[in-house]
């Protein structure tokens, strides 16, 4: 039996975001479609006994867990200094830079490999977006994956072409995309509505969702919605706190936008965002730099309009099906969001369109596909 031990401790991460998502989709359809003779084993940091049961819940069919002594900051340490790596030999995947990598001599046995999935290039591009401490941890890493991996997977071209840049790692990238969560489906009509009650939902809003944290280009989408082109709905923000000076309270009140017209959702169940992206108006992610953006198919998939910025990852993703919204001059963004917001909020015509074009542009995405992608390289490796 082959086994392929994959890294999943981010989805038992404080904060899991979109890493957390993209490690436990994967990861199950990993599982899913496992060759004959294969299968998947999880690598965690230490943590609570409840925390293993949630993880193995979440992973039906997960051969086994390897469970590190090691806290996963001490961890993460650890595979940064490579004090440490995994025992024995075999097949590692890495859902992320949080990932084993080390000296190992694939010529002495071809099943002793590591891949790794490097997200975006944020780290070079705009540094200023994450902490400090944050910048030198990805650097270090992956340098160490250009050392040690064996091969590294990317969201995108766009990420690919970045990479290749910073660190030639050529032909040992693979592009290998996400897809939308099995887990996002919209309800029948009857529990939709007793959710959209409990929410509050107006009947026409603007949606954006993502981590709160400066890179997410937030800042900007406020100043959107107080510039007198905004379409006269409001806008509700989906995510959980991250890091950095992104106090939305006082940027609302600082631009002297009314009581109402933003609203913080935080954390929503996936029950409850079908909900939220299925009756938006428009979805919205101004993000500056992006290595996917998950949360544009996910909204394509429920035939809501979509405006994005143009972070090149998200124009190749998006593929045209949404409007695309320029970065450059950047006291113009949020002028131009603003425009382009109330186009689709004002134009039904376009709205319809677009949300056509969405559903399209979705079924490009398969979660079954990636894995069975990540499976093939393993096996070319």
């Amino acid at each position: 039996m082959l086994t392929l031990r994959v890294v999943v401790d981010q989805i038992l991460a404080p904060v899991p975001g979109g890493i957390g998502r993209y490690t436990e989709e994967l990861t199950r359809q990993l599982i899913q479609v496992a060759p004959r003779g294969c299968d998947v084993e999880g690598v965690v940091a230490a943590h609570p006994q409840e925390a293993y049961d949630r993880l193995e819940d979440k992973l039906p069919g997960l051969a086994g867990l390897y469970r590190s002594v090691l806290g996963r900051r001490e961890l993460s340490v650890a595979w940064q200094t490579g004090v440490i790596g995994l025992p024995g030999r075999g097949m590692v995947h890495g859902t992320s830079l949080m990932t084993p990598l080390y000296k190992h001599d694939r010529s002495l046995d071809a099943a002793t490999q590591t891949a790794v999935t490097i997200h975006d290039t944020v780290p070079w591009t705009h540094p200023s977006t994450l902490t400090a401490q944050g910048v030198r941890w990805h650097r270090a890493m992956t340098k160490r994956a250009y050392r040690f991996a064996d091969a590294v997977v990317v969201p995108t071209h766009a990420v690919a072409a970045e990479l290749n840049e910073i660190f030639p790692f050529g032909d040992r990238i693979r592009v290998i995309g996400g897809a939308v969560s099995t887990e996002l489906d919209a309800p029948d009509e009857a529990i939709a509505a007793r959710i959209a009650d409990e929410l509050d939902l107006p009947e026409r809003y603007v949606l954006s969702v993502g981590t709160l944290e400066p890179r997410k280009g937030l800042e900007p989408l406020l100043q959107a919605m107080a510039h007198p082109d905004a379409p006269d709905v409001p806008l509700l923000i989906v995510g959980p706190e991250g890091w950095g000076d992104v106090h939305i309270d006082d940027v609302v009140a600082r631009l002297g936008l009314p009581e109402g017209r933003v609203r913080i959702l935080g954390r929503v169940s996936d029950e409850a965002l079908s909900v939220l992206l299925q009756r938006a108006s428009v979805f919205v992610f101004p993000s500056v730099a992006e290595g996917f953006g998950l949360p544009v198919i996910e909204a394509f998939s429920f035939g809501t309009p979509v405006v994005h910025s143009d972070a090149p990852a998200l124009v190749e993703v998006a593929a045209g099906a949404g409007i695309t919204v320029p970065r450059d001059d950047a006291a113009g963004y949020p002028e131009r969001l603003a425009q382009a917001m109330f186009q689709v909020v004002n134009d039904l015509e376009l709205a319809t369109r677009l949300g056509v074009a969405g559903l399209d542009r979705a079924r490009a995405f398969s979660w079954r596909d990636s894995a069975e992608k990540v499976w093939q390289l393993h096996a070319d490796l």
